[in-house]
């Protein structure tokens, strides 16, 4: 029990000081047009990760970081109609919006990416726990984690808690446009 304890205030701990950057952190961008699909593997210098993305989204993406639970891009994430979601830091695409859900862990969650190809899972033994941790295909970005079997009302029991700082939005386009009145 002592150990347990000890391992569950170290780990929030961690999570606190992990979390707090979030404070200054932007919202999610939002772009009226898809990214360019990254064709192959995207490989940055870290210099050149540094000043592509925010200080927060390399933090996220490029050093396994976490936003804290219920924040404000979370907020924005949950106000977000329907779209696609990408990832930041090279445009490739992870979820549509159709399979976001309210699992109430205070994070972006999905129980399906837009397409197998376009994220990795790897096992994740961080914070004293396994985990599986969600990865960009296209340039190895931290996203956040994979859960299953949690109960969830959804087709596959399966939930994508993903850092919304790692995404970018882009809204569905309306297919048919009020028609204005012929003169």
């Amino acid at each position: 029990m002592k150990t347990y304890t000890l391992i569950s205030a170290l780990a929030i701990t961690f999570l606190s000081a992990q979390c707090s950057a979030e404070e200054g952190a932007k919202p999610i961008p939002v772009k009226p047009e898809a990214p360019e699909q990254p064709m192959q593997k995207v490989e940055k210098t870290e210099a050149e990760w540094r000043e592509k993305l925010t200080p927060e989204q390399y933090r996220i993406t490029r050093e396994a970081g976490t936003e804290r639970p219920g924040g404000e891009v979370y907020k924005q994430f949950k106000k977000q109609g329907k779209g696609t979601y990408f990832c930041v830091a090279c445009g490739n695409k992870l979820f549509h919006s159709n399979t976001k859900f309210d699992s109430g862990c205070g994070w972006p969650s999905f129980y399906d990416p837009a397409d197998a190809e376009g994220i990795v899972e790897k096992e994740d033994h961080s914070l004293g726990m396994t985990r599986v941790e969600v990865v960009c295909s296209k340039c190895d970005s931290h996203l956040g984690h994979v859960f299953r079997g949690e109960g969830h009302d959804v087709p596959n029991d399966t939930r994508y808690c993903i850092n919304g700082t790692a995404l970018l939005f882009v809204p569905a386009q309306q297919e048919s446009k009020e028609a204005k009145p012929a003169e």
